[in-house]
């Protein structure tokens, strides 16, 4: 019994020490700084939505396969992919119209939206330009983004982290200390572009005469997407 016992103090004794020495280290000496980085660039997947619809000229309609095939040759002839252009939508509404002779005539009138992929914007006015104007009932740009994004953001994120520790290094050398490594990188927050404005089609539907203007002025860029990236970090003192 008493073997026992001498065995359990030696146990408590020999723990008791080493907690008392790992109190006894010092306690790591590190500094804690923000980072970030932001960079400007401009979109080369932009998404151009055009809805068609069918409409009565005088007495005769002009028909949704016309006005489709004016859009894909338009297309076709600004050097587009006919990749680029999709069908997003199918929809439709009933025209009623009242004769002289007081007869009520229901027609159907068929409307399609369609989704074109462009790397820039300077061809759409020739594009719009090219199909019956009666025919167009709205274009808008749904979204845009960048085919190299995931390498912006990449590129983005290490220039926080590289400012971060710049900061650590200039504020630890003005106590005379320096950077010993790092020990915690943490991210806080990246870019959000997903706020789109439309352009409506009388954004781009102008006369001949304009357009003729207009083709000796030089291109205006679309507007720019902010990539952006914060992180915090943990570097170890010297």
């Amino acid at each position: 019994m008493k073997k026992v016992m001498f065995i359990l103090a030696g146990l408590f004794l020999s723990t008791l020490s080493q907690a008392q020495q790992t109190d006894n280290k010092p306690p790591v000496k590190k500094i804690e700084v923000t980072g970030s980085a932001e960079m400007e660039i401009t979109p080369d997947e932009i998404y151009l939505d055009i809805a068609l619809r069918e409409y009565k000229n005088k007495t005769t309609k002009v028909e949704i396969g016309v006005l489709e095939k004016q859009l894909q040759k338009a297309v076709l002839d600004a050097g587009i992919a006919p990749a680029d252009l999709t069908v997003s939508n199918v929809f439709g509404n009933n025209y009623e119209q009242w004769w002289v002779k007081k007869k009520k005539v229901t027609d159907f009138m068929a409307r399609k939206q369609f989704r074109l992929k462009l790397s820039k914007l300077d061809k759409v006015n020739a594009i719009l330009g090219a199909v019956d104007e009666e025919g167009i009932e709205s274009v808008n740009i749904s979204s845009y983004t960048s085919s190299k994004m995931e390498e912006y953001r990449k590129e983005v994120k290490v220039k926080a982290l590289q400012a971060a520790k710049a900061k650590a290094g200039y504020m630890l050398e003005g106590i005379g200390d320096k950077i010993d490594g790092i020990l915690e990188v943490q991210e806080i927050n990246t870019d959000n572009y997903s706020d789109v404005r439309p352009l409506m089609a009388n954004a781009y539907m102008r006369s001949d005469k304009a357009m003729d203007t207009e083709s000796a002025m030089p291109d205006i860029d679309f507007k720019t997407i902010k990539v952006r990236a914060e992180v915090r970090a943990v570097f170890f003192i010297k």
